[in-house]
């Protein structure tokens, strides 16, 4: 496709320097899709040339037209609209376009010229709570990101970096100890993550309560805040657990060890892996190290109450704490560490992090305070920034219960799935196994798609109703026209036809089949662009795209009733590369496409 594009730039070029006697760079000659609704495939758009070419941007178009019908044989055609020039692709050039597909291998790196050793970190749970609609968006942005990056020919690497300790573990444990029964995963019948985060809500719940009492007798809401004595208690915990009191710890082990296999079962159900978890308790020390060595080189500073700040006002940001006052970490000290130790294992040339945007500020104080201390890996932070996910009810609220949970929610998408295949009577020849796969690969493909068509940029809102919607601009539906596809392959095979058939007799194509090959041919481009943006969305309208003009071709065209013996077998090799295609780009978004529905 790149070629054709260049082959058409060249023969422009050549065009404008014939007709008008003037030179155009052709980095100034942008070609764009032309709209449906006009014929052809390529335009460009001639207003910018008005004032070098002397003529109105219509006299342009139809003489540069004019032009490469009579001199360039890849042009078989073309129309001008007000100021664009749309030119019609020949079918000989489109056939080699296919050819030129068929032989690329499906898993070929795109090359971006981008970073070629990458560390994306995601999901970062904290171990007081289970994962919600929230982390699946982090997780399923940051597995697909990898992914993308991977499809460029970089080495990826993917990390989770646990937030295992700290005033809110702390809370969890507290309202364990004051408020459990010596509840266990097992004598209660659910996930160790659910268990451990009921208990956080009930230290919430009990914790505002004493606000609110103390609040009443007088004292200031702020004051309240900080002395209620649930408040004290876990701060006193957590100063135990960093002096490493045998039983602050081993309450902590257990109540982390419940939460690890609840989120690891949920980690298998969503389809996301790891290469290498990362815990805040492994960090945080090696943080307070480069706290000290930020202390010893004057780069921070010591305030009258024992807390270590770092002072970030020339770099347009403010102060920042570092270690509190009673000498415990904050987040900030234990990223210091992370980003060291990450860079020690790996040698990363681009680090991201897929972090909510409500954390921006923190993200660039993350990378101001590793400038200020010179650490040769601080460029090469990148904060992927995406917009949080609200309800119609409003912002989701873990102290207060109102989250969507991750578990309930897959279930829902998987039922949902499940009534909805039923609903079509199409699950014929297949063992109760195969269906139960089948569903919970559409209902998590309904999910995953919903999450990721969105630009990460973008604030979104969760409609439960919509993202279970198997119709339209779905996963289930390009899920379901990949399934249409293999059970096409699968007849042709039965009547030996097949993709890789010699096509040289072919010369001329239906409409529907050169746009196939035009989008089919946008594969690259798109990959690079996401990669560039760190925005599976793209991947996800191209995955829709090639579905959506795949069916228009379906309809259009009759492949098994089709006389001709090789368009009939350019139909078939057609229709296999979409599939492939469109298997690779939903792979690329961590969704899996059936082959039989």
């Amino acid at each position: 496709m790149q070629q054709l594009e260049q082959t058409l730039k060249t023969a422009l070029g050549a065009a404008i320097q014939n007709v008008f006697g003037a030179e155009v760079p052709a980095d100034q000659l942008s070609l764009q899709a032309t709209r449906k609704d006009f014929a052809g495939q390529f335009t460009l758009v001639t207003f910018p040339f008005t004032k070098t070419l002397g003529k109105g941007p219509e006299q342009i178009g139809q003489a540069l037209g004019e032009w490469l019908m009579a001199n360039e044989p890849v042009v078989r055609g073309f129309n001008v609209v007000k100021g664009f020039l749309n030119l019609e692709v020949a079918d000989a050039e489109w056939l080699r376009v296919f050819e030129e597909l068929r032989q690329r291998p499906a898993d070929a790196p795109v090359e971006t010229g981008g970073p070629q050793n990458v560390v994306v970190e995601y999901s970062s749970p904290n171990t007081n709570k289970p994962l919600h609609l929230g982390h699946l968006r982090n997780n399923f942005l940051g597995y697909s990101v990898a992914e993308i990056l991977k499809a460029t020919g970089a080495t990826v690497s993917k990390v989770n970096l646990v937030n295992d300790r700290g005033i809110h573990i702390c809370k969890s444990m507290l309202g364990y100890q004051r408020f459990g029964h010596a509840e266990t995963p097992a004598s209660d019948g659910i996930k160790g993550d659910h268990l451990v985060g009921k208990y956080y809500v009930l230290f919430e719940k009990h914790y505002r309560e004493q606000v609110a009492q103390l609040v009443a007798e007088g004292v200031e809401k702020k004051t309240a805040e900080a002395q209620a004595p649930l408040m004290l208690a876990a701060r006193e915990m957590l100063q135990q657990w960093e002096a490493g009191d045998e039983a602050v710890v081993s309450l902590w082990k257990q109540m982390n060890g419940w939460v690890y296999e609840g989120h690891n079962a949920t980690y298998a159900a969503i389809g996301v892996d790891f290469d290498k978890f990362y815990y805040e308790s492994g960090t945080y020390l090696l943080g307070k190290e480069r706290v000290q060595e930020g202390l010893d080189r004057d780069l921070f500073y010591r305030k009258e109450d024992g807390s270590t700040w770092v002072d970030l006002a020339q770099e347009g940001l403010d102060q920042k704490i570092l270690l509190r006052s009673d000498g415990t970490s904050v987040y900030l000290t234990q990223d210091l560490g992370t980003a060291e130790l990450k860079y020690a294992d790996f040698h990363y040339d681009s680090s991201i992090y897929v972090i909510a945007d409500e954390q921006n500020y923190h993200m660039q104080v993350l990378q101001a305070t590793l400038q200020k201390l010179e650490k040769p890996y601080a460029e090469a932070i990148h904060h992927l920034s995406y917009g949080m996910v609200d309800l119609p009810t409003g912002k989701m609220k873990t102290r207060e219960g109102t989250v969507v949970d991750a578990d309930e929610l897959v279930r829902d998408v998987v039922a949902a799935a499940e009534a909805a295949t039923l609903e079509k009577g199409k699950t014929e020849g297949l063992t109760d196994d195969e269906l139960s796969q089948l569903y919970h690969m559409l209902g998590l493909g309904a999910l995953k798609y919903y999450l990721l068509k969105v630009d990460p940029k973008k604030r979104m809102l969760f409609n439960p109703e919509e993202s279970v919607k198997l119709e339209g601009d779905t996963g289930p539906f390009v899920q379901y026209s990949h399934a249409r596809i293999a059970a096409i392959l699968r007849k042709a095979a039965e009547m030996g036809i097949y993709s890789t058939a010699d096509l040289s007799g072919l010369e001329q194509l239906p409409v529907a089949a050169r746009e196939m090959v035009q989008e089919l041919g946008r594969y690259p481009a798109v990959v690079r662009e996401a990669a560039r943006t760190l925005s599976p969305a793209l991947v996800a309208q191209y995955a829709y795209d090639l579905a959506r003009a795949y069916n228009r071709f379906y309809t259009d065209v009759k492949i098994f009733t089709e006389p001709d013996q090789t368009a009939r077998a350019f139909y078939v090799a057609l229709s296999a590369q979409t599939g492939q295609a469109i298997k690779t780009s939903m792979g690329l978004l961590g969704i899996p496409v059936p082959e039989r529905m």
